[in-house]
Parts: structure tokens; sequence; C-alpha cells
């Protein structure tokens, strides 16, 4: 398969490389989550382009558990995104790999709702391992890359914190 490195598609996975950076640079919760929805908003744009309608309702539920995330931190509204998320998956899903975008999501959702700082970014992490292999199925070479430098971001950060922790008395 000839892969264009300037089509539409890949020109909006470079969008969302930027703002995916820009969100797992970021150690205020908050930002993180801004941040973390603008990414959302351009996959969704990405793989409706792409034509991978299990990541489509992936980023589509990301987007808006990022948003709901920065309102509540209700344990039953992170249940009623993972049920949706997995509806979604038994609709869509046709291979196995449909379902790595729809763990990732769960993953997120999870995370942003019931956790912060450090845990939050390390289930972030999985989820990112998960988005990676399934970027590379699609064959999304800006959400590839995306993922790939998200993880060591995330990583760097995540050491980051570790130090501001460790050098702040207790």
């Amino acid at each position: 398969m000839s892969i264009d490195w300037f089509s539409p598609a890949q020109c909006v996975g470079y969008v969302a490389f930027v703002l995916g950076v820009g969100s797992f640079l970021q150690t205020d919760d908050r930002r993180f989550k801004l941040f973390m929805a603008g990414e959302c908003l351009a996959y969704v744009v990405h793989f409706t382009l792409l034509g991978n309608p299990t990541a489509v309702a992936s980023s589509t539920m990301s987007l808006l558990r990022s948003l709901l995330a920065l309102r509540t931190r209700s344990v039953w509204v992170a249940l009623a995104v993972v049920a949706i998320n997995i509806c979604l998956g038994l609709y869509f899903a046709k291979q196995p790999s449909d379902w790595l975008p729809l763990g990732a999501s769960c993953l997120g959702t999870l995370a942003l709702f019931l956790l912060q700082g450090i845990p939050m970014r390390l289930v972030m992490l999985v989820g990112t391992i998960f988005w990676i292999a399934n970027n590379v199925i699609s064959g999304s070479i800006g959400g590839t890359a995306l993922e790939v430098v998200i993880a060591v971001v995330n990583l760097v950060t995540i050491a980051r914190m570790v130090r501001q922790k460790a050098a702040t008395p207790t």
C-alpha cells in the first residue's frame, strides 16, 4: 500500500501530533486534558479520512471523555463512557485489532476520571501502546509518530514529576 505523506488525512494527523505532544508535556492535569481534547478532535477527522470507523468512534469518545473529565471525576460518568466504548466495539469491530483504539479509550477514560498525576500518566502510557499498534495497522504516519513521541514525552514528564515530588518537602 502506497502512502501519500501529504494527503489531507496525513496532514490532519500531523496536527494531532502537535496537540498530543503538547498534551503530554503538561504537568498540570487541567491543561493536559484540554490539549488532549484538541488532539482527539484532530484524530476524529484524521481517522475519518483514513476510513477507520473504530478509531473514529474511539477518538470521538476520547474527545467527549476529555471534556467531561474537565468537569467531573464521577466514577459513574467514567463507567458510562467505558460502557459506550464497549458498545461501539461490539458494533464496529470486525477483527481483533479493531479493539485496540477502544481499549486505549477505556484505559484513558479510567485514568482521566479516577487517577491524577503520575498514576494517570502511567495508565495513559499503556493506552499509548495500544494506539501505536492501531496506527501501524491503519497506516497512519502522523498517528504512529505521534504516539511514539507521546510515549517518550510521557515518560520524560513522569520522570520530571517524580523529581519534583522528591524535591518537595513533605
